[in-house]
């Protein structure tokens, strides 16, 4: 992009024009994967962005707003959801089997070259299936979008990754170990409530210096990022999986070892691509995994989501199941060699004055 281009308004002509090779990529990607997943058998679904519920991820900040009736004295809040996790899956209690969607979600004080507070997220299900499945979805997807991009290799920060070559899968446990030392999962002799005393002694000894009030999550998720994170999707994608049972989200625990979730996520060249799960079907463990973590986001940001309770009806009525959310965005940043996104949105939301 040139001096002039990158210091022009986004609608300028020659800003729009640096773009415009990337956002026709970007089309033919979007098209290829209508195709694919057509062949497969999936619906395409449109759901309702205004939520009761934003989505409860403890460190997603959402935004809200009000929603009026048509007379006086009629105003509900709800919020711009972080991701159509909830909706849609209601549609699969209902019956849907195989859906996608390309969803625009919102995300409050989130914007750097590789998030923007307003986005495309793709996300699809399948009934039937483990996480397993959706692992082979993401090596025909991301294979797809290179392919129609022209590009074999992703570029990013230094980290060349060749998305063609044999995938790694890596579990948690592995990685901290490989890059750490530590033995994450022995940090956590009850599973479900893991001892920060026994992951800061372990840190220390691995020369990562624990913060005065760290929790369990806040230490692992920063040894994640500052020592694991840099080394995942170099020379081939990777595919973290199978996190503590304690970081489960809205996953189920693993059948083969309960200390551990049916949770993964993929990177290439670094960049955090997808989060899937085999999906928890059970109403009441995901009652207590919400409000466990809305008393967490109380006490980290001094506030608090509301429960969906009509999606919380639809859990008890889901039948096994397999979902993932994808940046749509930060995959097409990468198969176009793009190096921030955006420099493949048609237009970014209003510049930070």
């Amino acid at each position: 992009m040139s001096l002039a281009a990158a210091s022009a308004p986004a609608w300028h002509p020659a800003a729009l024009a640096a773009r415009r090779a990337n956002l026709a990529a970007r089309a033919r990607i979007q098209s290829a994967f209508r195709g694919w997943f057509g062949a497969a058998g999936f619906a395409e679904v449109e759901t309702p962005s205004l939520q009761v519920s934003p989505g409860l991820e403890v460190h997603l900040i959402a935004f809200a707003t009000e929603l009026r009736g048509p007379y006086a004295g009629e105003a509900r809040q709800l919020y711009l959801h972080t991701s159509p996790e909830f909706a849609m899956k209601k549609l699969l209690a209902g019956g849907m089997e195989r859906i996608f969607q390309f969803a625009r979600v919102w995300r409050n004080g989130e914007r750097s070259p590789t998030h923007h507070p307003e986005f495309t997220m793709l996300e699809w299900y399948r009934t039937g299936v483990t996480y397993e499945a959706l692992m082979e979805d993401c090596v025909a997807l991301v294979r797809a979008a290179f392919t129609t991009a022209g590009r074999r290799m992703a570029d990013r920060g230094g980290m060349t990754c060749d998305v063609f070559a044999p995938w790694e899968r890596l579990s948690v446990a592995d990685a901290f170990t490989r890059h750490t030392g530590i033995d994450v999962l022995a940090t956590a002799p009850d599973p479900w409530a893991p001892d920060v005393t026994l992951l800061a002694e372990a840190a220390r000894k691995a020369g990562i210096t624990p913060h005065d009030g760290d929790t369990w999550e806040d230490l692992f998720f920063r040894i994640l990022l500052e020592r694991i994170e840099p080394h995942l999707g170099e020379g081939a994608p990777t595919i973290l999986c199978d996190y503590p049972v304690s970081m489960a989200a809205l996953s189920r625990p693993s059948p083969k070892d309960g200390r551990v979730a049916e949770r993964f996520e993929l990177y290439v060249s670094g960049v955090e691509l997808a989060n899937a799960f085999s999906e928890l079907t059970d109403p009441a463990e995901q009652r207590r995994r919400f409000e466990a973590d809305m008393d967490m986001k109380e006490r980290l940001y001094g506030e608090r989501y509301p429960i969906d309770e009509d999606f919380l009806a639809a859990v008890a009525a889901m039948p096994d199941c397999a979902g993932i959310a994808l940046g749509f965005d930060r995959l097409v940043m990468l198969a176009t060699g793009a190096q921030k996104l955006e420099e493949v949105l048609w237009l970014p939301v209003a510049p930070v004055a």
